[in-house]
């Protein structure tokens, strides 16, 4: 009779347990995936070319887990001639390359897209954009990079070339 009541006492403890555990299930935390914007990590980092007639410089930095920020600059003796700010963004599975330049363009942002990539190189295109429609960045090397802007400019297609060097 006492085994018997203990076993009772045991199988009311179990029962008793068991139905005051909850058993909603919870929604589990989706995690995003960056791969794209992982895969670029490269452009982390300062970037300069400097020539006779000028320096150039990309300072690149991670916004948040889904953006990379960079200000680009060129400076002729003190003066500085051109600015942009890029934004490069992964939204809804695409790779994203918004600049806005100022005085151009109302400094309004434009956006290209990733048309290709690898380990090595981003290609981001916007058809309907005079200059540059296609920006191209190549790594080179842990220290070097060389960025390519194409377009038609008064009716002739232009290139022009950027090859930097990692100073940070």
């Amino acid at each position: 009779m006492k085994n018997k009541n203990v076993i009772i006492v045991i199988f009311a403890a179990l029962t008793i347990t068991l139905s005051c555990k909850n058993t909603e299930s919870k929604p589990e935390v989706e995690l995003k995936n960056y791969s794209k914007l992982e895969k670029a990590k490269w452009f982390l980092g300062n970037w300069e070319n400097v020539t006779k007639e000028s320096v150039s410089r990309e300072i690149w930095s991670q916004k948040n887990d889904s953006t990379f920020f960079a200000e680009s600059f060129t400076l002729v003796e003190k003066d500085t001639v051109f600015y942009e700010k890029i934004e490069l963004i992964e939204r809804n599975d695409s790779l994203l390359y918004i600049v806005s330049v100022r005085n151009q363009n109302k400094e309004k942002p434009v956006s290209f897209y990733m048309t290709k990539s690898t380990d090595n190189q981003f290609i981001f295109e916007n058809p309907k954009h005079d200059f540059p429609n296609k920006i191209e960045y190549n790594k080179i090397g842990n220290d070097s990079l060389f960025a390519k802007i194409y377009g038609t400019d008064k009716g002739k297609q232009v290139s022009i070339d950027f090859p930097m060097k990692r100073t940070k």
